[in-house]
């Protein structure tokens, strides 16, 4: 498995709030995709001028904000078995998420901590 990208996503309710700040910092929105859970969340890409990236992810179901790490790589199966070897579980059993354009879900440690791993698709 090899790691293509990485940077931090915040899972929040109010994606406009969260954006409106990252974009106050010099944040530009890069990308934004649309059909997650057949359209019922959107993620959006933010880069500044050097480079740094957050992910925004809009969510209707989570209590609060959430802060996780995005890890973007190039074999989902591979990263996935290694981080349930980790102890890592998915708190939607083996629900993946597949779009047009990847494959992901959100895994969470033994002591607590979010990782997204994705694989974008060709």
């Amino acid at each position: 498995m090899k790691i293509t990208g990485f940077c931090p996503i915040i899972v929040t309710k109010d994606h406009e709030a969260a954006i409106k700040v990252f974009e106050d910092l010099g944040f530009e929105r890069r990308h934004t995709k649309t059909d997650i859970e057949g359209g019922q969340n959107t993620n959006y890409n933010l880069k500044d001028t050097h480079g740094n990236r957050i992910h925004v992810a809009s969510s209707e179901i989570v209590p609060q904000d959430l802060t996780a790490i995005a890890i973007n790589v190039d074999n989902f199966q591979e990263a996935y078995d290694f981080f349930i070897s980790h102890g890592f579980v998915n708190p939607r059993g083996d629900k993946i998420t597949e779009t047009s354009s990847s494959k992901d879900t959100m895994l969470f440690s033994p002591s607590g901590f979010p990782v997204v791993i994705a694989e974008h698709l060709k």
